[in-house]
């Protein structure tokens, strides 16, 4: 009955702006060569397409789906009531000019609105100065320095806390395998960027799993957001329904503000003279530990500097950062876990690849994470990267025009016009993919002599492109390549969900698997 009255209301809201967004824009038509651009399917008159944004999520990343599959590489007229006029494309090409005209296409104000109550001034909503100031401080922490702290120290140790849970699991005890990976990526961003591992107030502990208040009110928050984007009537509905939302962004926002005035207390006290009864002689750290420390809160303190005058504008962009950090290669492991459960020949030829490193290690060495690296392991990566294209961590996109432009395949889009594309669907596009487009074959990413073959962004926009290229791209390849081959080595592991039914994305701004990956794992036998 709920769903029934919530579409009788979207209807209605939708006749409404859609007349509204006519009457303003009707003289400015989307054409391709002059002719209007053919609807996708299950457009209605008047809402057009909106009835498919009201559906829950995996819903809609199935219908982004079948209109690549029924249209192939051709652009379609998006008529959503919520949203200005616009298009959805699925040509690489078009892709390209979008990554390479970065000032032409930004958020918007309708994406703005809509994140802005999570994110704030954080680099997903910044443009011009801001994000500018916020992308340079992400360069400084991601330093090939830095990056080799990651992998040669701070990985190393969380992942092998993450081994000891698993190994002390009882063989009828179900653990959650996004729960182990969002440990790890949650203790890496909180020490090495933030340098919060733990703060000294509990609720605010960066050591957390999925069940602490802080990483629970950001996935509410998170969901809440993108839920935005799909109703139109989310100032109404909020009003009413919204006080968990509220409190979610409260505890979200009170943990940014508190990072950010611990580091602005580390500034002052390293700023502050050094009395001689505190420059006792003490035993120095071990020289991994204090390789840790010298780069723990890089990110927090080129935030600081780069903007000193607005710690809420260092908290969006930290938090900003945390969630790209912890959440999409958290979530992309996996789903990587999750296919590997389903392809055991997979799962076979990544301890092939592992026991092929290990026989080439001086005798009696023992096994470590730092042995693996993209560059050895690549079929671990290809992996990674195949679970990456059927599983992207931020499924589609939405960018505004800021002026009138033409896409290659003659597409002209008039000012505030929108552009949405569906990573889900594209990279299962049989025109780019191939014939076994749907299928996991990490095969695909490697040539003839087993090495990694990658593919530009517009085909594969997984990190973005052009100028707002990810910037963690080196680091989620890191840690992949240091997990996979560890935990598919070490463990061997069962579907701990009864059904044997598909695993699912709930509501959220990325990909997060709902309800976990349940599984029972058993410790190999091996070295």
């Amino acid at each position: 009955m709920g769903l029934v009255l919530g579409s009788a209301h979207y209807l209605l809201a939708a006749v409404a702006f859609a007349l509204l967004v006519r009457a303003i824009l009707g003289k400015k038509a989307i054409r391709r060569n002059g002719e209007p651009l053919r609807n996708p399917p299950n457009t209605l008159p008047l809402v057009g397409n909106g009835i498919q944004f009201l559906q829950p999520r995996w819903n809609l990343l199935s219908w982004f789906d079948k209109c690549q599959r029924q249209f192939g590489y051709e652009t379609l007229a998006l008529t959503v009531p919520t949203l200005p006029p616009g298009v959805l494309i699925h040509d690489p090409k078009n892709l390209d000019y979008v990554f390479k005209h970065e000032g032409l296409f930004t958020k918007g104000n309708f994406v703005k609105t809509r994140s802005w109550d999570l994110f704030g001034n954080g680099i997903i909503n910044a443009d011009g100065d801001f994000w500018k100031l916020q992308r340079k401080a992400g360069l400084s922490f991601l330093n090939t320095a830095n990056l080799r702290v990651l992998t040669d120290v701070a990985l190393p140790q969380y992942l092998s806390e993450s081994v000891k849970e698993l190994e002390s699991a009882k063989p009828d005890q179900v653990i959650d395998l996004q729960d182990i990976f969002h440990e790890i990526t949650t203790k890496l961003m909180g020490k090495m960027a933030y340098n919060v591992t733990p703060l000294p107030f509990p609720f605010l502990s960066m050591e957390m799993h999925f069940s602490s208040p802080f990483s629970s009110s950001f996935d509410h928050a998170s969901g809440c957001t993108a839920q935005r984007f799909q109703n139109p009537l989310y100032p109404l509905t909020e009003f009413f329904f919204g006080h968990k939302f509220r409190k979610s962004v409260s505890v979200v926002k009170k943990f940014g503000l508190e990072i950010v005035s611990r580091a602005m207390e580390e500034d002052a006290k390293k700023a502050a003279p050094v009395s001689a009864s505190s420059s006792s002689p003490s035993e120095p750290p071990p020289p991994s530990t204090e390789q840790l420390d010298s780069i723990s809160g890089s990110l927090i303190h080129s935030l600081l500097s780069a903007i000193p005058d607005s710690p809420e504008t260092v908290a969006d962009a930290a938090l900003t950062y945390l969630s790209a950090g912890r959440d999409t290669t958290g979530q992309a492991l996996t789903w990587t876990f999750y296919l590997l459960l389903s392809h055991p020949e997979v799962l076979a030829k990544i301890r092939e690849e592992v026991a092929s490193v290990l026989a080439q290690q001086p005798p009696n060495t023992g096994f470590s994470p730092t042995l693996f690296t993209p560059r050895v392991a690549p079929y671990a990566l290809a992996v990674f990267y195949e679970a990456l294209r059927l599983f992207p961590p931020i499924p589609f996109e939405i960018r505004q025009c800021q002026a009138p432009t033409t896409l290659p395949d003659g597409t002209f889009l008039p000012r505030d016009s929108v552009l949405v594309w569906c990573l889900w669907a594209m990279q299962r596009s049989r025109l780019t993919w191939g014939e076994e487009a749907g299928e996991f074959r990490p095969g695909r990413w490697l040539d003839g002599g087993g090495r990694m073959v990658m593919r530009g962004a517009g085909e594969f926009p997984v990190f973005y492109g052009g100028a707002r290229s990810c910037l963690g791209r080196r680091m989620a390849e890191g840690i992949a390549v240091q997990v996979v081959p560890t935990v598919g080595w070490l463990f061997d592991f069962e579907r701990g969900w009864g059904g044997g039914g598909e695993r699912r994305s709930g509501s959220s701004l990325t990909l997060p698997m709902e309800g976990g990956l349940p599984v029972f794992v058993r410790r190999r036998e091996v070295g």
